[in-house]
């Protein structure tokens, strides 16, 4: 059997039936939910809030990433750079500030 697959697939494809395919087991809860090893969300690129997609292909179930980019990218790309780093003493000190002038009695 050769999967063609899809854009979001991170270049899994070819002929699944030839590639050695290891195993990983993971436990279903009381309300159907799964657990998605670490290894497999680092390889899929998966961060909190990212889609799966279930794929059925015969007696197998496929998972992969259902959305081109994860949040994490996304974020990336609206978010260029990193903030600049303040120290607590910085924090505090613009709290306190902005909490005076947004409850200063007129």
């Amino acid at each position: 059997m050769t999967y063609r697959g899809n854009d979001n697939d991170n270049g899994a494809v070819g002929n699944v039936s030839n590639r050695h395919v290891e195993s990983i087991q993971s436990r279903i809860t009381s309300q159907g939910q799964v657990s998605i090893p670490a290894r497999i969300r680092r390889k899929l690129g998966l961060t909190p809030g990212s889609t799966v997609e279930w794929c059925e292909r015969g007696p197998e179930v496929v998972v992969r990433r259902a959305t081109k980019y994860s949040s994490l990218e996304i974020h990336q790309a609206v978010f260029p750079s990193a903030p600049e780093r303040v120290s607590v003493e910085e924090m505090d000190t613009g709290i306190g500030t902005h909490l005076r002038r947004r409850h200063a009695r007129s």
